[in-house]
């Protein structure tokens, strides 16, 4: 049976393909930009399209939605196909609905579009670890693996603020616009450097039950959902907090620190997880429970709240790399089926994480969203301590 971590001939020296990375990393870094997007631009998006601000929101939950349907199907109907090709298709899809989206002024339309550019990002997100992890050497898959993600907290962290410059300069347009542009660039990067890893022969094929089964996995899984609820509960109602806290004029600045400090994270985790997944996992866990904790305790003090908001961002930036590299260690031959459970988990955490802070802000107030991110993180931390054995093995286990 063929090993999907097989690593390309070019890995066969020491060193990682340091161009092909850039290209999976922008993949990543456009498919999380393109979701975020709208957040920043509600307020124009709303008045172009006809419709509320809560209705035009719907366009990143949707997005979301897509990711999370689309994931496991349409990674299993393209397991065959030569893995740059579907890359490049999926980077086309969401380049086009970029360009689609500018020039719509319909809301039906937009829903559509963005559930079809939704569609290209459940097709990119399965394929970046395994094909960062077999074009590195053996030693560096994790590396890689985190180099490859590292276009997912940067997306994060900028896709709100980079849509609301857009806008500024040129209308909520522009920045779809943009956005397409970037797209097309990295289309071209990739046909210039990443070789063309074949698909997964049929018969090679892991049944999706069978999966699920693979010691560890399971666990891996539930961490993860649990930690990036909590996660979107407290970053999709961020403003809210802030307004809470007293602090609304300092929205900017916040998401600023969020973003710095889940950059310096991506830096500082690349370079040790290959050797210390675990530590780094229990870590990024525990440190994101802690800094909850102080948002929750400390609400009134503004340099807590800045420290805590730093301190998430250094947990929560790595956080893909960790548990995607832990699902990808776990499954072995079974890579890449398991990458798209993972997208899924993701995305429908994603989902999840605003449906859920939208019912506790409306029921019971701002305050909770807090207190159960902070739950919902000791039950993630409780996973990955007791985890040890399969799922989140230490050195040596």
């Amino acid at each position: 049976m063929t090993h999907t971590l097989t690593t390309a001939p070019k890995a066969r020296a020491d060193r990682l393909p340091a161009r092909a990375l850039l290209g999976l990393f922008l993949a990543g870094f456009i498919s999380i930009l393109t979701e975020c997007l709208p957040a920043g631009l509600l307020p124009e998006m709303s008045r172009t399209l006809g419709t509320s601000v809560s209705l035009t929101g719907q366009t990143v939950a949707i997005y979301a939605l897509a990711t999370a349907l689309g994931a496991i199907p349409l990674a299993r109907l393209t397991a065959g196909w030569p893995r740059k090709h579907v890359l490049q298709l999926a980077l086309a899809v969401v380049a086009v609905a970029n360009v689609l989206t500018a020039l719509s002024s319909d809301y039906t339309l937009t829903l559509v579009l963005r559930f079809a550019a939704g569609l290209g990002t459940a097709l990119i997100w399965p394929l970046l670890g395994g094909y960062a992890a077999r074009l590195a050497p053996a030693r560096h898959q994790g590396r890689a693996i985190a180099i490859a993600l590292a276009g997912t907290p940067i997306g994060l962290a900028l896709g709100i603020p980079l849509g609301t410059w857009l806008s500024g300069l040129g209308g909520w347009q522009l920045a779809f616009h943009a956005s397409a542009a970037v797209s097309l660039a990295t289309m071209a990067w990739v046909l210039a450097t990443l070789p063309n890893l074949p698909g997964q022969p049929a018969e090679t094929r892991f049944p999706i039950s069978r999966v699920l089964t693979i010691p560890g996995l399971r666990p891996i899984l539930f961490a993860l959902v649990t930690y990036m609820i909590a996660h979107n509960i407290r970053y999709t109602y961020i403003t809210d907090f802030l307004g809470y806290a007293g602090m609304a004029d300092q929205t900017g600045w916040m998401l600023f620190v969020f973003g710095v400090t889940s950059v310096l994270s991506v830096l500082v985790v690349s370079a040790r997880i290959d050797r210390h997944l675990r530590t780094l996992v229990v870590g990024s866990t525990v440190v994101f429970a802690a800094s909850v904790l102080v948002l929750a305790m400390f609400t009134a003090v503004p340099a807590l709240v800045y420290l805590a908001v730093a301190a998430w961002g250094f947990a929560f930036g790595s956080s893909p790399s960790l548990f995607v590299s832990a699902a990808i260690t776990a499954s072995g031959d079974a890579a890449d089926v398991t990458q798209s459970i993972t997208i899924t988990v993701f995305s429908g955490a994603i989902a999840a994480g605003g449906l859920l802070g939208g019912l506790l802000l409306a029921g019971l107030g701002t305050a909770s969203i807090t207190w159960a991110a902070l739950l919902l993180l000791i039950v993630a931390a409780a996973i990955v301590l007791g985890g040890r054995r399969h799922a989140f093995p230490g050195k040596g286990a």
